[in-house]
């Protein structure tokens, strides 16, 4: 079965024998209650890497989202929600909606609606801006230089969830390395830095662990470490999750260039092999690439004609359509690999009219 559906972007699997050994897999005892000396050094690795002046480490996005926005809103605040975040962040946003905390939504990267509603209340309420580092449906980059000069020119905040980003995208991108060059994210690809920014990532996506890391100025997570419940209530990241990350930031230092320049060959490839079947894909040269027909029941025939075929790909509802299918490249995937996807497509042309009339 050829699998379009993982998200380990830059294929990095983290085999036991590949790690350090460790004796347990939990200590048992809260991170609030003090940590080991491997956190410490992976949450300054992350935080370099990131570019920000300090890190946290946390069991998942949820866990950091849950505590965060309390934090943030201790003091009157306004939350605005970029229309294109992923749910879990929306989930903290929920938490602190619920005990009052107003929360508007706005287009997706529009930042003139950022500026307009932030305009609205100076010196009121101190604004949060949230919204995800890229969306992977489209392949667009959220605008952050211009959330951060909004948020900036009136003491807000930018909380960002890139855990999409992570990995892929990083530092001084060029024609010849438009990914960039080291993995930091989405805020190092539009060499973004302020007070005003907070980062959370899991660490799921390229690098393939089950973690997530909060980053910011070393006072803000200062702040969030003494005042987070869930350091308090719920486990802290195992120590095997720990020893994949530092595999993680290992095999990103000697391999990750490579691995990156793999997976945007074959994104490039990808699109191209669909131009000549006439298709057409969303997301530009990020490793979703959304087929832009067919939709609805098509889709869902297409999907089950693709694992009739061997091929595991994403049926998913998004983008306001009731049915999509979506492929999910890696770089361990093949030129192979990628011709049999177009081989099942150019099949379907015959039972599927959409993919006729597109072609």
């Amino acid at each position: 079965m050829l699998d379009f559906t993982s998200v380990l972007y830059l294929g990095m699997h983290h085999g036991h024998a590949a790690l350090r050994p460790w004796w347990q897999i939990t200590t048992g005892r809260p991170a609030a209650l003090g940590s080991t000396t491997r956190v410490a050094g992976l949450e300054t690795a992350l935080a370099a890497l990131m570019g920000h002046e300090s890190a946290a480490l946390g069991s998942s996005t949820l866990h950091l989202f849950w505590d965060l926005f309390a934090e943030l809103v201790r003091e009157p605040a306004a939350i605005h929600v970029d229309a294109g975040t992923y749910p879990i962040a929306r989930w903290g946003v929920e938490r602190v909606a619920a005990r009052g905390v107003t929360v508007t939504v706005f287009p997706m990267h529009d930042t003139a609606a950022v500026r307009a509603r932030l305009a609205r209340e100076p010196g009121r309420y101190r604004p949060i801006v949230v919204c995800d580092g890229l969306c992977p449906l489209t392949g667009r980059l959220a605008p952050l230089r211009d959330y951060a000069e909004a948020c900036a020119a009136v003491d807000g905040v930018l909380v960002v969830d890139d855990t999409q980003g992570l990995g892929l995208l990083g530092r001084r991108p060029n024609r010849a390395v438009p990914y960039g060059e080291d993995g930091a994210g989405t805020p190092a690809w539009w060499g973004v830095d302020g007070a005003e920014i907070i980062v959370v990532n899991s660490l799921a996506k390229a690098f393939g662990v089950p973690l997530a890391v909060i980053a910011g100025r070393a006072a803000q997570i200062e702040r969030f470490k003494t005042n987070s419940l869930t350091r308090i209530h719920c486990s802290p990241p195992s120590l095997a999750g720990i020893s994949a990350a530092e595999h993680a930031l290992a095999l990103n230092a000697a391999e990750g260039a490579g691995r990156r320049r793999r997976l945007l060959s074959l994104i490039e490839l990808f699109r191209r092999s669909l131009r000549h079947l006439g298709l057409a894909a969303h997301g530009g040269r990020l490793p979703f690439q959304t087929l832009k027909c067919p939709v609805g029941q098509g889709a869902i025939q297409l999907h089950d004609m693709l694992l009739h075929r061997g091929i595991r790909a994403v049926l998913h509802r998004a983008m306001g359509r009731t049915a999509l299918v979506t492929f999910v490249l890696n770089c361990l995937h093949s030129a192979q690999d990628i011709a049999a996807v177009m081989d099942a497509l150019a099949r379907a042309r015959g039972r599927i009219p959409e993919l006729r009339q597109a072609s």
